[in-house]
């Protein structure tokens, strides 16, 4: 039932000449490389608790995520049946596993975190709306582009639904007991290593085609998984820091506040178009990837607040 979905979308798009896959490979493209901006925006600009809210939704999804892929090693759809072919450059960009969506899981988190944060104000439900919308998109996109089945993007809309669920008890319960949080951040930094050498270690299919070609070489399916959970070890030392020493507040939208925090945002641009590719060479695809994401997650969540912190004296922001 999932490769006739995936081929009756396949169908579709033949049939209007590929005509929307542009607006799908931006979709995805996007979710994964600018939606957090906003996220990082809300948690500079507007609400630093809030912003909270949505990364660590977010970093509860980049550790299931790579753990689940690489455990079920679910292959690709058109690995499954070769009826099934991608549309445009998604064949080249969709890496590891299929089972569940990574965009998805990516999306969902960011862009439903920014939804809860945006509900309750009046003026601001619309913005809530485009966010949900945009979820929404997000995974039509990888079914129409042909890199998942429905059940991998519905199972990453689950984690996503879950993610926010824990995450709004997990704040509702430090808000009583803040002290539990310092035992929290080291747990998820364990389970974390956990999750690393579990996934190192762990056995993996090795099919091969007729000409002797592995169909999935499990150590390139291994690079997202160590840049996600990297992302999670990041937040966990960069939280630590930031609650300890920083300390720093929101700013206050203006002018000033704006101009400071786009220099930022196109900073975090930079380091990952840059910087990682830098990271990659020095230490392989592996703990580059990794180590790239504990310093560019620790850039937002602490290096830059102090940034915030200083202006805020300073200019009188």
């Amino acid at each position: 039932m999932d490769i006739q979905y995936l081929l009756f979308l396949q169908d579709f798009r033949n049939s209007i000449n590929d005509a929307l896959t542009p607006a799908m490979e931006f979709i995805s493209m996007f979710a994964t490389t600018y939606l957090i901006l906003f996220a990082v925006f809300y948690y500079w600009n507007v609400d630093k608790k809030k912003g909270l809210y949505t990364f660590v939704s977010y970093y509860f999804c980049m550790i299931l995520t790579p753990v689940i892929k690489l455990t079920a090693c679910v292959y690709r759809p058109w690995i499954r049946d070769p009826r099934i072919l991608p549309a445009g450059d998604a064949i080249t960009t969709a890496t590891g596993y299929s089972f569940p969506s990574g965009h998805t899981t990516t999306a969902g988190p960011l862009a439903g975190g920014m939804a809860v944060n945006t509900w309750k104000d009046k003026k601001t439900k619309w913005i809530s709306i485009l966010f949900i919308l945009f979820i929404i998109l997000t995974a039509f996109s990888r079914n129409y582009l042909g890199v998942h089945t429905p059940q991998d993007v519905c199972v990453a809309l689950l984690l996503t639904a879950l993610s926010l669920f824990v995450t709004a008890k997990l704040f509702a319960y430090f808000d009583t007991h803040p002290e539990k949080e310092n035992l929290f951040l080291i747990g998820v930094f364990v389970f974390c290593c956990l999750a690393l050498v579990y996934i190192t270690l762990k056995p993996y299919p090795m099919d091969y085609t007729a000409e002797g070609k592995l169909l999935v070489d499990p150590q390139k399916m291994m690079n997202d998984g160590y840049g996600d959970i990297g992302k999670a070890m990041g937040f966990v030392i960069a939280r630590f820091v930031e609650k300890t020493w920083i300390k720093f507040k929101a700013f206050k939208i203006n002018v000033k506040a704006i101009i400071i925090t786009a220099i930022g945002l196109i900073l975090m641009v930079l380091m990952k178009k840059y910087i990682n590719p830098v990271f990659i060479q020095w230490f392989g695809s592996h703990w580059g990837k990794l180590f790239f994401s504990v310093i560019y997650t620790f850039y937002y969540i602490a290096l830059f607040p102090i940034v915030i912190k200083f202006c805020q004296k300073r200019f009188d922001i």
